[in-house]
């Protein structure tokens, strides 16, 4: 097991928008394809189900394929390309230039299994590992190079591992980890909560924008708020607002007008059944951590490297930003891949 501690950079000013480095290529020639088809899986507490599995696959015929899989929110558009040139959810951890360079190696994105609200039963992350094992059999994908996964992506590629291993030859799990930490999975349980109060007041996005920014205090640090938001409460129509209110609400209101109800209950309920044994998985994995993430406790991280036995290694990053520091800290993260994935002789 290896241990390396890296620095934390400094916070952006508050609503700042981070931007790709300057050394990020766009990556508009490059030619990607994407599809939609509908597939029989027996889910694990659901019996037999169709499901719908929508993918996106960048990247030049022959290349290498890296499946990338973020959050709950995440989707099969990880980057933008020629074909598809609207943002990917990835942002810059994607790109030319990048570890993860569509122009060098086919990435592959994909919709979660129940994502759009049409599976009603409760979803695992086996069946999203057993969902991306017909995927790539559709696409005669016989074996990936990397599976790379941030927070529950990391959950479903460990998953892939254990179940699936003849098929990847390295996992990369970002801020996931082999188990739900008791204290992430209240947290999980209260924004349900507030989503089944909403429902039964027929204030269903209400319970929903509640919801997510509940998720957002849990995401993120109590230092990044002090950072943005010490300013003093406003009294507004008699009532104490605090400076955190128009951030918190903000991410509500993007939250709802992307996500069904439905597909957020089940995904949130599948990171809290997620549970895997360490000692199953055979594949060469790089676990990264990050100090001070409140959902997935380092502690975690360890436990699940020390589980792999030969097959882990850990990194750990100092970050202010939390769980999400993967969105954030996208030079950091990359350099990691580069270490990870790499082979003498790529492009530098």
């Amino acid at each position: 097991m290896s241990f390396v501690d890296l620095p934390a950079r400094s916070l952006p000013p508050h609503d700042a928008v981070v931007v790709a480095s300057p050394h990020v290529a766009p990556t508009a020639t490059v030619e990607a394809r994407r599809g939609t088809f509908d597939a029989t899986l027996t889910l694990r507490h659901g019996g037999l189900q169709t499901v719908r599995i929508a993918w996106e696959l960048a990247g030049p015929a022959g290349a290498p394929v890296a499946l990338v899989a973020g959050g709950i929110s995440a989707h099969r558009h990880v980057a933008a390309n020629a074909q598809f040139p609207e943002a990917g959810w990835a942002g810059d951890l994607v790109g030319g230039g990048r570890t993860l360079d569509p122009a060098h190696t086919r990435v592959l994105g994909f919709d979660y299994v129940g994502a759009d609200g049409r599976v009603d039963v409760p979803i695992d992350t086996a069946d999203q590992a057993d969902a991306v094992a017909v995927l790539l059999d559709l696409l005669g994908i016989a074996r990936l190079q990397a599976f790379v996964g941030y927070s529950y992506g990391a959950l479903v590629g460990l998953q892939f591992a254990v179940r699936h291993p003849a098929r990847v030859a390295q996992l990369v799990a970002v801020s996931g980890a082999h188990r739900a930490h008791p204290y992430a999975a209240a947290w999980r349980a209260l924004q349900r909560k507030a989503v089944a109060l909403g429902q039964l007041q027929c204030a269903d996005v209400q319970g929903l924008s509640l919801a997510r920014q509940f998720a957002m205090l849990s995401y993120r640090t109590p230092e990044e708020f002090e950072e943005r938001f010490d300013a003093p409460p406003e009294v507004s129509n008699g009532r104490v607002r605090v400076a955190a209110e128009d951030y918190l609400d903000a991410a509500g209101a993007r939250f709802v007008a992307r996500t069904p109800v439905n597909a957020w209950l089940r995904l949130s309920e599948s990171i809290d059944l997620h549970r895997i044994d360490p000692a199953q998985v055979q594949v060469p994995t790089l676990v990264v951590a990050v100090e001070g993430d409140r959902l997935v406790p380092l502690s975690d991280s360890v436990a699940l490297v020390e589980g792999l036995g030969p097959h882990g290694q850990l990194r750990v990053l100092r970050s202010p930003y939390g769980h999400d520091a993967f969105l954030k800290e996208t030079d950091r993260i990359d350099g990691i891949l580069a270490g990870a994935l790499r082979q003498p002789g790529d492009p530098a």
